[in-house]
């Protein structure tokens, strides 16, 4: 016996992809669920019966991939290899990742914009901010107690790292020309734990 679809969750999927098209192309502001519900090819209550506003739409949406972005942090978490080589393999993963990046960048930022007015938002990505970091501070303290990486503050490195990505994007909406998204978050990983290595 074939395993039986979720249609509810299949559903939700259905209105979030047709949500990331609307908003990428029109914008989070200029996007009415009337656009969603068109490019979903669902009836508007069935938007509305599992998302009451946009503001909901794309605090599902980031969710969604937030938490496909944890799932890899915890994969690198346990993998084997040195703390440099797993951090530079969730540098790989994002390039891999660019064209969903790039299609999702300006919706990343009208949801921190939403989560300046909005509380529980704003909790959400704190938390996940929060696990994203402690992740990565676990990964850069196993290289320091194996002694591959000096002994620095693990917490601060994490966070330069958290940086040097988010930073990254923010570059790369304002200035896509100069910022290699298929090169460039190796490079300034590598640069950052060339500073880290411990030397013989």
């Amino acid at each position: 016996m074939s395993p039986r679809i979720n249609v509810s969750e299949a559903r939700k999927n259905q209105i979030l992809d047709a949500a990331a098209i609307v908003f990428a192309r029109q914008g989070f502001y200029q996007a009415r669920m009337d656009d969603i519900v068109a490019e979903s090819g669902l009836s508007k209550g069935t938007l509305y019966w599992y998302f009451k506003s946009k503001d909901d739409i794309i605090t599902a949406l980031l969710q969604r991939v937030f938490d496909e972005d944890l799932i890899q942090l915890q994969s690198a978490q346990h993998t084997a290899g040195s703390a440099v080589e797993r951090v530079i393999g969730l540098s790989r993963h994002i390039a891999a990742d660019f064209t969903e990046i790039a299609r999702l960048v300006p919706i990343t930022f009208e949801f921190y914009a939403v989560a300046s007015r909005q509380e529980h938002i704003r909790i959400f990505l704190k938390e996940y901010l929060q696990a994203y970091h402690a992740i990565l501070q676990n990964i850069v303290q196993q290289g320091i107690d194996t002694q591959e990486l000096r002994p620095v503050d693990a917490k601060d490195v994490a966070t330069t790292i958290v940086a040097i990505y988010e930073g990254l994007l923010l570059l790369w909406v304002v200035d896509a020309e100069h910022i290699d998204w298929h090169t460039q978050p190796e490079i300034s990983i590598r640069l950052l734990f060339d500073g880290l290595r411990r030397l013989l």
